[in-house]
């Protein structure tokens, strides 16, 4: 079925009565009347939450996420294009210029948010260009649409190829029909369940973790033993036993604990069967929600427990909210807006809106990957299965949020394409400048990659993109970020001291990475000199190939590039004659000698690359 072909309109049931008393059909086209303090119809916002998986990107959103839709209609460019005030108007089958004039012209008659199709959904990717990432085709026609939708002041969604017209339709119309009575618009975020989040706490702080309630009932608990009696009657009974918690009053910890987001630290008292604890409340804004606790085992706690506990405290938070307000996929809703503005898809009024933050203050984004899991090396029992991969990558994701939330409340993070990207808004440079932050920032990474290794075994590298003026050029943060990981991935892997880069320490060979990658991608870029060289080598064993690109590496000193390869210079000398002679290469062309260096040093790290 072709989706964009024209489709009848379906009845319009707009509500009997609009704003102000008077009917819709009683508005001129062109003109608008006084909304009440409760409109009609159902936030934007809300509409895409409950979609659930996202079969829209919101391009734009001049006038944020709130505006209200009561109404869910179709208009094909063939027939008479209409619109009133609340529409959802699904536009399909317009493209080029005549999709702008279309835009406008809705957004001048009222409709709340217009949907289109663009080339670029659902079709094969690109290739990137040098040093990005993979793109879309089409992408130009959607940045026209958008630039149209913001300067109309109309919101803009990016339809997936993949969904019909019709069936979304009338998807968003039940929506809009069953959630009227509905007006809770809080959305909330999470890293995960509270079982999960306590094992990370237990592995970052080297305590016993709980997580508790409001009423101190027993939400979640990490797995050890060395538990005391407090632990053991909390866990079993899921709720502290009253004689416990009336100690804890009297000593003033609760107090404490729902007064702020201090960590409480309570000394052991063997005489009541009570190992050293530390504490935290959970909070939502001045609303104590619960409390992590912390109980010292055989071993002291780790350093920075009390900086993984406060961070920790905030991540959970949210999930705490979620839980009450069943509104899981409002953290949908928030990933997908900052995935969509990490990939350039959507403007930065639209996140901003969401999460509240400044767009016009500097940001920058790290990412963190787990390197390859099993190297090929490794026996195949070794290498972990899904589940394992999937359990990696969750610990990773709820630790990045842990140390990222300690460092800045409005910190978002978020996966994308198998890596785990951290968005630090609202970044204001002090004394130092923009060094300073990201210094700062840089600090925090390698902070967090050193917890992954040490709490939880897990191999991870990380990269941090350079600092950008506003939330609008957050994508050019997360590119940076993107080129240097990508490079590390590729070909840095083996290097240690780059378990954390910035573009600025790595970025010469980030370029020569990204060099080589043009060079495997395009076979008619080998010089069959090269080749001929490689094949020798390999047939003969004449180790032809390293001597020459240490040769080269060295600038064509030949003691220098003996001592590396632990032979004797005229070996050396001999070796890079015979490789010569074997290939036919000139090695007194400048020109002959950089392409040969290339090659080889692909040919090492990628074996299999010719």
């Amino acid at each position: 079925m072709n989706t964009d072909a024209p489709v009848p309109h379906p009845d319009r049931h707009h509500p009997t009565d609009g704003p102000s008393g008077h009917t819709h059909h009683d508005i001129p086209p062109g003109h608008s009347v006084p909304l009440p303090e409760d409109p009609t119809g159902l936030p934007l916002r809300r509409l895409l939450v409950s979609l659930g998986d996202p079969v829209v990107d919101v391009a734009a959103a001049p006038g944020g996420l709130d505006v209200r839709v009561d109404n869910v209609v179709i208009v094909d460019p063939e027939d008479r294009v209409e619109a009133r005030p609340g529409d959802l108007v699904l536009l399909i089958g317009a493209r080029g210029g005549a999709a702008r004039r279309l835009v406008r012209a809705l957004a001048d008659q009222g409709a709340a948010a217009v949907a289109v199709k663009t080339g670029g959904n659902g079709e094969e990717l690109l290739p990137p260009p040098p040093g990005g990432r993979a793109r879309r085709p089409g992408g130009d026609e959607l940045r026209a649409l958008r630039t149209e939708a913001e300067e109309a002041g109309v919101a803009l969604l990016s339809v997936r190829s993949e969904v019909r017209w019709d069936q979304l339709q009338a998807v968003c119309r039940s929506i809009v029909d069953d959630a009227r009575v509905n007006s809770s618009d809080d959305l909330a975020e999470s890293s995960g369940d509270l079982f999960s989040m306590a094992q990370t706490i237990a592995q970052l702080t080297g305590g016993l973790v709980s997580i508790e309630d409001s009423a101190s009932r027993v939400l979640a608990y990490s797995s050890g033993a060395e538990v005391d009696e407090l632990r053991r009657l909390s866990v079993l009974g899921r709720r502290g036993p009253e004689s416990y918690l009336a100690l804890l009053r009297e000593w003033g910890v609760f107090a404490r604990l729902r007064s702020g987001e201090e960590v409480v630290r309570i000394d052991e008292h063997p005489e009541f069967g009570l190992r050293r604890r530390l504490a935290v409340g959970i909070h939502a804004g001045n609303q104590p929600l619960g409390t992590i606790w912390v109980q010292e085992g055989e071993q002291p706690l780790t350093e920075r427990a009390e900086e993984a506990l406060l961070g920790a405290a905030r991540t959970t938070a949210l999930q705490m909210i979620r839980q009450r307000t069943r509104t899981s996929a409002g953290l949908r809703l928030r990933e997908d807006l900052l995935s969509s503005l990490l990939e350039g898809r959507i403007d930065a009024g639209a996140l901003a809106d969401t999460v509240e933050v400044r767009s016009d203050r500097g940001a920058l984004v790290a990412a963190f990957s787990l390197t390859p899991a099993a190297s090929a090396e490794a026996p195949a029992e070794e290498r972990p299965d899904r589940p394992e991969r999937e359990l990696r990558r969750r610990r990773l994701i709820d630790l990045v949020s842990v140390h990222t939330a300690a460092y800045r409340r409005s910190s978002l993070v978020t996966e994308l394409e198998g890596r785990v990207y951290v968005l630090l808004p609202d970044l204001v440079p002090g004394r130092e400048g923009l060094r300073g932050v990201e210094q700062s920032v840089l600090s925090l990474t390698r902070k967090t990659v050193a917890a992954a290794r040490s709490a939880l075994g897990l191999q991870v590298q990380a990269a941090v993109g350079s600092l950008v003026d506003r939330l609008a050029e957050v994508p050019d943060s997360r590119a940076e970020a993107d080129r240097v990981l990508d490079a590390m991935l590729r070909d840095l892997d083996r290097d240690t001291d780059w378990e954390v880069a910035t573009i600025s320490d790595v970025r010469s060979r980030v370029l020569i990475s990204e060099t080589l990658a043009r060079l495997r991608e395009g076979p008619s870029l080998r010089d069959p000199r090269v080749n001929r060289l490689l094949e020798y080598d390999r047939a003969g064993g004449a180790d032809l190939v390293r001597s020459l690109l240490t040769y080269l590496e060295a600038f064509g000193d030949a003691r220098a590039a003996a001592e590396r390869l632990h032979i004797h210079p005229n070996t050396l000398r001999y070796r890079v004659r015979r490789a010569a002679s074997v290939s036919g290469i000139d090695l007194n062309d400048p020109g002959e000698r950089l392409f040969t260096q290339l090659q080889l040093l692909m040919e090492q790290q990628d074996p299999d690359a010719s």
